[in-house]
């Protein structure tokens, strides 16, 4: 017995027509055959997705130096402003507590009095997550003032 099936588009088939189908490994051979391309592109594009995001982790760490630079400078001014003895040294102490170890190394904590504020300027320098590929050798400065207190 045979069985037979309709489709709108091919008509009737049978069993038979089932059975010409080409076999798998003969439509590999007759479209060329690219089984792996995906893996070979993709091992081929990994170094640049790696460089990419060690690029933007390094400006991930650029920002969020900023954000140290200004908040240490800020510490260190209200901590000089309301000290009566020491105010340099308070200043310093205060810029410098909260910073992780890879910026307090090469930190700079400039403090004094204004014209009616005492001011704190921090200097930190960005670390670097791979050395030797990048050089980033750029100050970035964080500045602050407080009310000094009588």
């Amino acid at each position: 017995m045979t069985t037979t099936t309709r489709t709108a588009r091919t008509g009737i088939r049978g069993l038979r027509a089932l059975r010409e189908r080409p076999a798998p490994r003969r439509l590999r051979r007759l479209r060329g055959d690219d089984r792996g391309q995906t893996a070979v592109e993709f091992l081929g594009m990994t170094p640049f997705i790696i460089l990419i995001m060690l690029v933007l982790w390094e400006c991930a760490l650029i920002g969020y130096t900023f954000s140290l630079a200004g908040n240490a400078a800020d510490v260190g001014a209200r901590k000089g402003s309301g000290a009566e003895y020491g105010a340099g040294a308070a200043c310093r102490a205060g810029a410098m507590k909260d910073l992780p170890d890879a910026w307090s190394g090469a930190a700079r904590v400039d403090c004094g009095r204004g014209s009616g504020l005492y001011e704190a300027k921090v200097t930190l320098k960005v670390p670097v997550l791979v050395p030797g590929l990048f050089n980033l050798d750029i100050p970035i400065k964080g500045e602050a003032g407080s009310a000094l207190e009588d």
